[in-house]
């Protein structure tokens, strides 16, 4: 069979019966590990009720709150770590860079803990949380789409008679955009998978991750997965548009 094959070129068609059928057999698993009377996970008419139950409770504004985290956080991340690492070719600047990325491995604890050393304001101790955890992890991406420029483009710049300024420019910031958008929208999922443990940081502020905590102290597991599969479809929403707006903005991108 063409499905069993490796590398197998398959119809569009044929790829959507596929994730549909994938899709139709996960519902069934769940649908026979909730029955019972003791059961791991809620049924599908309890996270249905937890549907109902979070929309009524004001789910739109935990949204609208969550997203306005992400956008913010994302935003002055991206920022940050252009700035490193488009400066990063300059012998004086290029350690710092590589010292932030290995800021990495510093778990989330530690960098609560200094943050809020420095910012009283609640909002601003998440904001700046995610951003230097998102930015950690995008300076080393884009410093690695930096490294991996073959030596030949820098090579075709300088008998363009480009100066060193102008081939930082033409070679690194404008003929690698494409991929420091791909880095973006691979490093907004981190974000986003972080922003439930962030956003308990100050339960007053709300968001998806209030929700998942105050369903999880009441004993809703019904709820608890209604706020993830949000979660995860929220999470698949931003990651299809990112990928579209790179899609139509750079059509000579061949990934």
């Amino acid at each position: 069979m063409k499905l069993l094959k490796p590398f197998e070129e398959i119809k569009s068609s044929t790829k959507l019966t596929i994730q549909l059928g994938w899709l139709v057999f996960i519902i069934l698993i769940w649908m026979l590990a909730s029955l019972g009377d003791t059961h791991l996970f809620p049924t599908p008419m309890q996270v249905l009720i937890g549907f109902k139950e979070l929309f009524f409770e004001g789910l739109t504004v935990h949204v609208f709150s969550s997203l306005w985290l992400c956008a913010q956080s994302v935003f002055i991340g991206a920022l940050i770590s252009l700035v490193f690492c488009y400066l990063s070719p300059l012998p004086i600047l290029k350690p710092l860079a590589e010292s932030v990325s290995k800021l990495r491995f510093l778990p989330l604890t530690g960098i609560s803990f200094y943050i809020t050393i420095f910012i009283n304001d609640a909002r601003g101790i998440q904001v700046w949380v995610l951003v230097i955890f998102m930015a950690t992890f995008l300076i080393t991406s884009i410093l690695g789409v930096i490294n991996d420029i073959p030596e030949e483009e820098f090579d075709h710049a300088k008998t363009q008679g480009c100066t060193r300024w102008e081939i930082l420019w033409e070679v690194v910031i404008k003929g690698r955009f494409d991929y420091v958008i791909e880095a973006i929208r691979q490093n907004l999922a981190i974000v986003w998978m972080m922003l439930v443990s962030v956003e308990s940081i100050l339960i007053a502020a709300g968001g998806l991750g209030t929700l998942i905590k105050n369903s999880d102290r009441a004993g809703s597991n019904g709820r608890v997965i209604a706020v993830q599969i949000i979660i995860i479809l929220i999470g698949l929403s931003l990651d299809y548009v990112l990928t579209k707006i790179r899609k139509l903005s750079f059509r000579y991108s061949n990934f």
